[in-house]
């Protein structure tokens, strides 16, 4: 598999979401998940890609992509990821480590700063096709990005 770094201009998403403070946790991040994709299915949403990202210093966000017509309540959120310029890289868990995906990235981006083709980098987020902790054995595929700014 070939892991590739890339700019690219990324869509919109539309999204339901959830915030917490806190240190990192796996089954706290999949408790939210899944409770954002229990409200959707509630409110008779069709959900799309799941998207984790971290706004701040230990803060969190689980969000699902929906698609219809929809108000937060309670803790979930509704609001639109603009289309923007990003820095990606999409490959394999079970491949590649995210540990070096990570790294290698922000070593590309940290060069890309260097010869001014972007002027500074924003926060990042994954994302996931569908439930990566639906898939027992194996890895599963995702997509980083951060957000950049030409």
């Amino acid at each position: 598999m070939t892991v590739d770094f890339v700019l690219k201009r990324a869509p919109r998403y539309r999204i339901a979401s959830t915030r917490w403070k806190g240190p990192w946790s796996d089954a706290r991040i999949h408790a939210r998940f899944q409770w954002v994709v229990k409200w959707a299915k509630s409110r008779g949403l069709k959900t799309g890609k799941w998207i984790f990202m971290e706004p701040g210093t230990r803060r969190w966000e689980a969000a699902v992509e929906v698609k219809g017509s929809a108000h937060g309540e309670r803790g979930i959120r509704i609001r639109t990821l603009p289309a923007t310029r990003v820095a990606s890289v999409v490959f394999d868990t079970d491949v590649v480590s995210p540990q070096v995906v990570y790294h290698g990235l922000s070593d590309w981006l940290r060069w890309r700063r260097k010869d001014r083709t972007i002027r500074s980098v924003g926060a990042s987020r994954e994302i996931y096709d569908e439930d990566p902790w639906r898939k027992k054995k194996g890895g599963f595929r995702v997509e980083v990005q951060y957000v950049v700014r030409p």
